[in-house]
């Protein structure tokens, strides 16, 4: 039997007659369980197909500058305050930059991202990425993004008249749960920097990651601030704990508590974009086609910063067996 609070909500998203729900309808959308969970997953399937039809975009990213970050976020490999043995290496040189690019455009992605360690990035480092920036544009036809930290108003300015499109800046997890996963900034400089970035007509990709320990309500939290940022793309992430972290004992999420998760992002979001990135092969398993059915209509192909994903092939693969098109 259909639930029908869900029903209501789904409907009246779907109709146009709401934009979106609260996060007491959220929460209560959280304690679904068995069949009605079921149905949760495929209503926001029908709200992603009502906003993005059977479309698809896939993004890789690089890590163009690795290890030795002053930030002690809990999870992160490349935090110096973790002994992980992640790779340490400066921002890579143009001709590298670009050559990463092209094999992403050759590999089938539509997104290729900068992804830099650190607070924030030098006079000189902003100067290189927008020149690589530049280049990449006139050599593919990816939308360039970029993830470097923190964010001045000129920075901002300088990256999108170099041609980078979308600005990442992960909130991590809601306000309230911050100062239990980073000490080393407050939560408030991370919104500056999305509002910076937005100011500069750069789109803003911002989301998290879910199994820090959070609650339901801190994670409802995160996609009603995300919400209210105006965010256009909310990348979920799933904790995939590394070992020399302070979160390596951290249990996973499991596999329906993550599609739960990202249906209710979505009924939450009905209109964005929301990609699913790191953690999804830990967390999923076999599951993981079922994230464009709960409402994703994006993925991360490829590998991740510090952890290895699967093939780029096997996904392409699933999502044309799914019916989706890659845009």
């Amino acid at each position: 039997m259909t639930d029908q609070k869900l029903s209501t909500m789904a409907e009246g998203i779907i109709d146009g007659g709401r934009k979106t729900i609260t996060q007491e309808e959220a929460l209560y959308l959280s304690g679904l369980q068995g069949e009605a969970a079921l149905e949760l997953l495929a209503y926001a399937g029908r709200v992603r197909y009502r906003f993005t039809k059977s479309d698809v975009f896939t993004c890789v990213i690089l890590n163009a500058k690795s290890g030795q970050c002053s930030q002690d976020c809990a999870f992160c490999a490349q935090s110096a305050h973790h002994k992980t043995g992640v790779k340490i290496y400066p921002l890579l040189d143009i001709e590298m930059l670009i050559e990463n690019a092209l094999t992403a455009q050759e590999n089938g992605a539509t997104n290729f991202s900068m992804v830099t360690s650190g607070q924030m990035l030098s006079g000189k480092e902003i100067d290189r990425i927008s020149l690589a920036a530049e280049k990449i544009r006139q050599k593919t036809d990816l939308t360039v993004c970029a993830s470097l930290g923190e964010l001045t108003g000129d920075m901002a300015k300088q990256l999108k008249q170099s041609g980078v499109t979308n600005y990442h800046h992960n909130l991590e997890t809601a306000g309230s749960y911050f100062h239990e996963i980073c000490t080393t900034h407050d939560y408030e400089e991370d919104i500056c920097t999305i509002k910076e970035a937005a100011s500069a007509g750069l789109r803003i990709c911002s989301g998290g990651i879910l199994g820090l320990g959070e609650s339901w309500e801190q994670r409802i939290e995160l996609a009603a601030t995300l919400r209210d940022l105006n965010v256009d793309s909310i990348p979920i992430n799933f904790l995939n704990p590394i070992p020399g972290t302070k979160l390596e004992n951290r249990p996973l999420v499991k596999p329906m508590e993550a599609l739960k998760s990202i249906a209710i992002f979505r009924m939450m979001n009905p209109e964005k974009d929301i990609p699913i990135c790191g953690g999804r092969e830990i967390t999923l398993k076999d599951l993981q086609s079922w994230v464009l059915m709960a409402g994703a209509n994006g993925l991360m192909i490829g590998n991740y910063l510090t952890t290895k994903g699967r093939s780029i092939e096997m996904d392409m693969e699933m999502i044309g067996s799914l019916g989706f098109t890659v845009i």
